[in-house]
C-alpha cells in the first residue's frame, strides 16, 4: 500500500506524536515482513502524525495510547442559515467594526498583498466575490484533502492541490468541475471567505468582504474516519474533522508565507469542547507555534456552546451532578477534570437506581459498565497524571443512554482549599438526540482551539443592538487566562452562497465562525498596514492582537477584561485612532 492509501484507509488509525519514531514500537514495526503496517507525515520538528495498521494496535483507550495522542474531533461553529429570497447586503457589521471606514481614504486598507487562508468545507471557486474584475482568480490555491486522483501538494502524502493556473483554466471552461472537480458541499467554507475576504461588487453596493483585495488559500478538510466517529459517539451526517487532517492543514498554508513581504491570515471556524480548555492540546500548541512567527496570524471564533448547557463547575469536595437525557439520544461523551494534586473519583448512578460505585481509579483505571435495566453501557477512563497538563483526567462514554436523569457522583480522595472541577459534554451537533446538565455554568465555554495564547479569539455579538449573542461560547480559560480577546459581529451577517447561474445570491448566517471570518478580514487589513506597508513589519499574531485589543469599544457598564466580551468590541477604525493618537 502506498501512504496515500494508509492515510485513507479505515484500516488504519492515526495518532499524533511529539517525539521521533526512532527507539519507539513503530521502528520495529518497520523491519517486519508485513510492510503494510504504518506511514508517517513530519509536521515540524518532532512533531508528527503516524498511521499505524488497526491489526497491529490494541484497542483504542487512553490507557493504551494517553490522551494526548489521540487525534480529537472538530465540528462547524455556524448556526442554522437563514435564507430569503431578495437578501440585501448588511453593511452593519462592517462599519460597526470600523472595517469599511478603514478600506476608505486615506488608508485603503483592502488587504492588498495579504494571504488569507481558510481551512473548511471548501469554497465555490466559480463565484463572482473570489474573482478579480477581469474574471481570473483571486484564489492562489485550493488544497482538497478529499479527492485523490490528482498531485498533493509537495511535501504531504494525500488530496489534490489545484493551482491559480488550474482554477484560472476551470473558470474559462464550459465545465469547470471537470478540471478542477472541488467543491463545497455545505457552503459554510464558501460563506466564511466570502465575508472575509470577498470582492467588492458594484462599489461595495451590492457586496464587499473585509478584506475584498486579499489572496485566498483554501483547505477543503477531510471528513473524519469512521473509528473516530465511533470513538467520539458523532452523530451520523454531521460534519467531522480530525486534528490531525487540520495540522497537515496548517502546516500547508504556512507554506505561502513570506516573512515581511508575504502575511499570512489563517481563519479558524470549528471547534470542540472534549479538552481541558486551556490550550494543551498538541494542536493548539502546534497553533500557538504558528502565531509566535512574523507575518502570521490565527483567527479562531469561540464556538457557539454557551447556551447548551454542556458544561458543569464544581465547586466542592463532594458532589451530585445530574445530566438530562431526553429520550431516544444514542450516545454522548463528557470529560472530567481538575488540576494536581487534587484527586477524585466518580460513581454513576442511572435513571433507574443502578448504579457504578464511587472507585479508586489508581487501582482501576478503566471500568466498563452495561446497566442491566436501562441497556446502557458505560465506560470511565482514567488519567491521573494527563500528558499534556499533569491534571486528572476522567473521559466518560454513554452508550445508548436510557432517557432521565443520570447522576455523576463527585467524591474526594484529595484536595486542597478552593479546589473545583470542570466537566463538558459533547459539541450539541455531535449528539443524536440531547444531554445538557441540570445546573450548567455558561462560563469556560469557548470552544477549542480559542485558547491558544497568541491566537485572535472573538466572541460573538449582534451589532444591531450591540447585544451579546447569546450562543457565543463564553471565557476564561481554566487555568484563568483572559480568552476570549474581544468580541466581533457574529449576527445577521450576510454571506454569498454557493453560485447560482451567473448570479450572487445572499444569505444571512449567525454563529461564532461568521464573527472569526469578520476578525479576519479585518486581520488582513492590519496585516497590510504593518507588514506590506512596512510600519510594524516583525508583526505577529500576538502584536495584531494587542493592536485590537487597544482600540477595542467598551461600554461604561462593564469591567473588561471579562468573560463574555473579552476587551470590548472590534473597531479597527478606533485602532487607528489610538495609533495616531486621536481621542474620540
Amino acid at each position: 500500500m502506498t501512504c496515500q492509501e494508509k492515510i485513507l484507509s479505515e484500516d488504519f488509525r492515526s495518532l499524533i506524536l511529539d517525539f521521533r519514531l526512532s527507539g519507539t514500537m513503530f521502528e520495529t514495526l518497520e523491519d517486519s515482513e508485513d510492510q503494510d503496517v504504518f506511514c508517517y507525515q513530519q509536521i515540524e520538528g518532532e512533531l508528527g502524525i503516524v498511521y499505524v495498521n488497526s491489526r497491529f494496535l490494541p484497542p483504542l483507550t487512553l490507557e493504551n495510547f494517553g490522551y494526548r495522542y489521540i487525534p480529537k474531533v472538530y465540528g462547524l461553529e455556524n448556526e442554522p442559515v437563514v435564507l430569503e429570497p431578495g437578501t440585501a447586503f448588511n453593511t452593519q457589521p462592517l462599519l460597526n467594526s470600523g472595517i469599511i471606514q478603514v478600506q476608505r481614504e486615506p488608508l485603503n486598507l483592502t488587504g492588498r498583498g495579504v494571504i488569507l487562508a481558510f481551512l473548511d468545507t471548501g469554497i465555490d471557486y466559480r463565484n463572482q466575490v473570489f474573482r478579480y474584475s477581469d474574471g481570473s482568480s483571486r484564489i492562489l490555491a485550493i488544497w482538497d484533502q478529499t479527492i485523490q486522483e490528482g498531485k498533493a501538494p509537495d511535501g504531504f502524502l494525500y488530496g489534490t492541490e489545484y493551482t491559480r493556473a488550474d482554477i484560472n483554466r476551470a473558470l474559462e471552461s464550459e465545465d469547470p468541475f471537470a478540471v478542477v472537480p472541488s467543491r463545497d458541499e455545505s457552503g459554510h467554507g464558501t460563506a466564511m471567505a466570502s465575508v472575509a475576504a470577498g470582492s467588492r461588487l458594484e462599489d461595495g453596493i451590492l457586496f464587499t468582504g473585509a478584506a475584498p483585495d486579499t489572496n485566498i488559500v483554501v483547505v477543503k478538510l477531510k471528513q473524519a474516519k469512521q473509528y473516530l466517529r465511533d470513538y467520539y459517539l458523532i452523530k451520523d451526517g454531521v460534519e467531522t474533522f480530525s486534528s490531525d487532517d487540520i495540522m497537515t492543514a496548517v502546516k500547508y498554508v504556512q507554506s505561502f508565507a513570506v516573512p515581511f513581504s508575504r502575511p499570512v491570515v489563517i481563519c479558524l471556524g470549528i471547534g470542540t469542547t472534549l479538552t481541558n480548555h486551556n490550550g494543551d492540546s498538541l494542536l493548539s500548541l502546534y497553533l500557538q507555534n504558528t502565531a509566535e512567527k512574523i507575518s502570521r496570524a490565527v483567527v479562531t471564533g469561540g464556538g457557539n456552546e454557551g447556551n447548551t448547557r454542556g458544561h458543569y463547575r464544581g465547586e466542592n469536595t463532594q458532589d451530585e451532578v445530574e445530566i438530562r437525557v431526553a429520550p431516544g439520544t444514542k450516545g454522548f461523551m463528557a470529560e472530567f477534570w481538575v488540576d494536581a494534586p487534587n484527586l477524585f473519583t466518580i460513581g454513576v448512578r442511572s435513571p433507574g437506581g443502578e448504579q457504578i460505585p464511587p472507585s479508586d481509579f489508581r487501582v482501576y483505571p478503566r471500568i466498563e459498565y452495561t446497566f442491566v435495566y436501562e441497556k446502557t453501557r458505560v465506560t470511565l477512563d482514567y488519567v491521573e497524571m494527563e500528558e499534556n497538563t499533569g491534571a486528572e483526567l476522567v473521559v466518560l462514554r454513554f452508550e445508548n443512554p436510557s432517557e432521565g436523569i443520570w447522576t455523576l457522583q463527585i467524591r474526594e480522595i484529595r484536595s486542597v482549599p478552593d479546589v473545583y472541577f470542570d466537566i463538558w459534554l459533547s459539541m450539541r451537533q455531535f449528539v443524536d438526540g440531547e444531554a445538557y446538565f441540570l445546573k450548567p455554568s455558561p462560563e469556560v465555554t469557548l470552544t477549542t482551539p480559542a485558547y491558544v495564547e497568541d491566537a485572535i479569539s472573538v466572541s460573538a455579538y449582534n451589532s444591531s443592538n450591540n447585544s451579546f449573542y447569546y450562543n457565543s461560547g463564553q471565557g476564561f480559560a481554566r487555568s484563568g487566562r483572559k480568552k476570549p480577546d474581544f468580541a466581533a459581529p457574529g449576527v445577521d451577517i450576510t454571506a454569498v452562497r454557493r453560485q447560482v447561474a451567473d448570479q450572487v445570491a445572499l444569505e444571512s448566517r449567525s454563529g461564532s465562525s461568521m464573527a472569526s471570518a469578520v476578525a479576519a478580514g479585518a486581520a488582513a487589513q492590519m496585516m497590510q498596514w504593518a507588514v506590506l506597508e512596512e510600519n510594524a513589519r516583525f508583526v505577529s499574531s500576538l502584536n495584531i492582537k494587542n493592536f485590537f485589543i487597544r482600540g477595542a469599544q467598551t461600554d461604561a457598564d462593564y469591567l473588561y477584561p471579562n468573560r463574555q466580551w473579552g476587551y470590548g468590541r472590534l473597531n479597527i477604525q478606533e485602532t487607528f485612532n489610538q495609533i495616531a493618537g486621536i481621542r474620540t
